[in-house]
């Protein structure tokens, strides 16, 4: 892969995560934060709807089959840590007091070309 690839790449990512962001809103979740990092891991978007903390993975492919591939048992890994040092105090997030209170849940966001994107609730558990 050149880096000119890639850096096709990373912004089809970028437009892929506003999307999911625009799709969210209009579904009544409120955005926390976007690409949300701390030591332990990075979340896409971490969102709120109601008392639930929702932290959600965007996966934009050429397909929609290849969207659901590419969510490994690593990646779910890492952004369960990721939630785990965010509940745990590491990296304050704006609207995010008491996380300890919320119940939490993974989702994922597919984004394929000329296609809805498909929001899987609860998409894993740990």
């Amino acid at each position: 892969m050149t880096l000119e690839d890639r850096r096709k790449a990373y912004r089809y990512g970028i437009s892929a995560e506003k999307l999911a962001c625009a799709y969210l809103r209009c579904k009544g979740y409120r955005i926390l934060a976007e690409r949300y990092r701390n030591a332990m891991g990075e979340i896409d978007i971490l969102a709120r709807k109601g008392r639930t903390l929702v932290a959600i993975e965007v996966k934009a492919r050429k397909t929609l089959e290849q969207c659901e591939e590419s969510i490994t048992p690593w990646k779910q890994q890492k952004i369960a840590r990721a939630v785990e040092g965010l509940l745990s105090g590491q990296g304050a997030v704006r609207g995010l007091a008491n996380a300890h209170q919320f119940d939490v849940r993974f989702d994922v966001i597919w984004v394929a070309p000329k296609r809805w994107p498909r929001h899987i609730r609860n998409a894993w558990r740990m």
